[in-house]
């Protein structure tokens, strides 16, 4: 099947939800439109779903409130905003109470870490405290929203964690107050704690998507989630073994085939299909996974894409995807 990542560009929820409704019946999803500012991005979008923390904004994104304000208070409004429409655009598709399955998206406890300041400037991350704070707050959160999505729907909920920052603080390479000095790598272990504390707060299953340019495939192995998702023009010969033990594993992988910009000239979905089917056959696997264990998404979000694309790249993914699930076997490029 094939899903959108999250966002969405534009400010309207309800045209979106009606897109996205529209394009992705199968896997559609709460979309985030961080083109209305301030609490709409996905980093600001977070205050609204925390347990007992909050979030202000400052020059350079947000840092932990004392107590709730301004960036609390819109954060909550807009995400009521973004229920409301994909409420109605349900029921208006008909799928009120039938069980589908939705999913909604929220930044994951490390890249949250990375990107919120700490009262007087550092980020969360150097504070081992602050981030199982903030871990466990946002653990509670996300079952809270997804438990409410669901009733509201009548449907099931995927959970998906976006980490686009955890290759970076694997590796230590994020900044730290000043040029001069970079925060420390968290080890592993500590890593996958933190993710793992979110994931497994979850009733259902949980999606771990990554836009990385190296994404961390055998950390995510070995953490809880049931779906890996990534860029695959970002994967390298030397990640072939991973996503192969992924496979293997039984895991989902969410392949970002779709590109966030439109190309230079029209594609087709068999452009698009290529690269997967291509994958599968250099891994040995036969190619009804391509039915059983693959989605179809674009690389990204696609806040930056034009709307005409990307109302495009949701149904060049819905199409790769129905190529995938009907005859992957006859598939063939020449």
């Amino acid at each position: 099947m094939a899903t959108g990542v999250g966002s969405w560009p534009g400010s309207d929820p309800r045209e979106a939800a009606a897109t996205v409704v529209g394009e992705l019946g199968q896997l559609p999803h709460l979309v985030e439109l961080p083109g209305r500012g301030v609490g709409s991005d996905m980093i600001g979008r977070v205050s609204a779903l925390l347990v007992d923390m909050r979030f202000d904004s400052t020059t350079r994104g947000y840092r932990l409130a004392v107590r709730p304000g301004a960036v609390a208070r819109r954060a909550h409004d807009l995400l009521r905003a973004d229920l409301d429409a994909l409420e109605e655009a349900w029921e208006t598709a008909g799928f009120a109470g039938t069980g589908r399955t939705v999913k909604v998206q929220v930044t994951g406890p490390l890249t949250l870490a990375a990107e919120v300041e700490l009262p007087l400037g550092h980020r969360v991350l150097t504070d081992s405290g602050a981030v199982r704070d903030l871990s466990e707050s946002l653990a509670e959160g996300v079952a809270a929203h997804a438990a409410e999505l669901g009733r509201r729907l009548g449907a099931r909920v995927l959970v998906q964690l976006d980490e686009p920052l955890l290759t970076d603080v694997l590796e230590g390479t994020l900044r730290g107050v000043s040029m001069l000095n970079t925060v420390r790598a968290m080890p592993e272990p500590e890593a996958l704690h933190i993710l793992d504390t979110v994931i497994d707060a979850q009733p259902g299953p949980v999606l771990v998507h990554t836009c990385a340019a190296q994404p961390a495939l055998g950390f995510l192995r070995r953490s809880s989630a049931a779906a890996i998702g990534f860029d695959l023009s970002r994967v390298g010969v030397k990640d072939l073994d991973r996503i192969g033990e992924l496979l293997d594993d039984g895991r989902h992988l969410v392949l970002g085939l779709v590109p966030t910009a439109a190309p230079d000239k029209p594609v087709t979905w068999r452009e698009i299909a290529e690269p997967g089917v291509r994958l599968i056959d250099r891994l040995g696997f036969p190619r009804r996974l391509l039915a059983e264990q693959i989605l179809v998404s674009p690389a990204c979000g696609l806040a930056g894409a034009p709307l005409s694309w990307a109302r495009t790249a949701l149904s060049l993914a819905a199409e790769t995807a129905g190529a995938y699930a009907d005859e992957p076997e006859s598939l063939t490029f020449e």
